[in-house]
């Protein structure tokens, strides 16, 4: 009987899919980089935190001054590039090295910044933030782009080399 059955050290791990992998670095990269945001917010870089993105642009209560709403903003951030992953995937995901993936995310701040600021109406517009804001945040999205797309960039192009040899 013990030959019949595998013991459970000799198995081979079911191998995750390339979207799956793909969703996890979107979801993981949010939550790292809105903390990263966060953090600067904290220690005066910025004056942009996620909360007051996510969630003072559109409420006005007292708790959404406190450590809860960041935290549920950084969540809501890690929910929120799920979809950014996703779209690399789609449109970038052949792409070698960091240079896609650095344009890719001063891309998504110049989305977030010019196109999106609308919608944000607790944030300044962008001639009115001062010059450590805008310089943090264009490296923290430059360092969120680099890393969601090279990391999903990397493990297509490992996928695939993987399933040619």
């Amino acid at each position: 009987m013990v030959a019949k059955k595998q013991l459970e050290q000799n198995k081979r791990e079911q191998p995750t899919s390339i979207i799956t992998k793909s969703l996890m670095t979107g979801f993981v990269g949010g939550v790292f980089w809105g903390f990263m945001g966060w953090f600067a917010s904290y220690f005066n870089f910025t004056s942009v935190s996620p909360a007051s993105f996510i969630i003072r642009s559109w409420l006005n209560k007292d708790w959404t001054s406190g450590w809860l709403a960041e935290l549920i903003a950084i969540i809501l951030i890690g929910v929120l590039s799920l979809a950014v992953a996703i779209i690399y995937y789609l449109l970038l995901k052949k792409l070698r090295g960091l240079w896609p993936s650095a344009i890719f995310g001063i891309a998504l701040w110049g989305i977030v910044f010019y196109v999106l600021l609308p919608i944000f109406p607790n944030i300044s517009s962008l001639n009115q933030l001062n010059g450590d804001t805008i310089v943090t945040t264009l490296c923290l999205f430059l360092l969120y782009g680099i890393f969601i797309g090279y990391s999903i960039s990397y493990d297509y192009l490992d996928t695939v080399t993987k399933k040619i040899f």
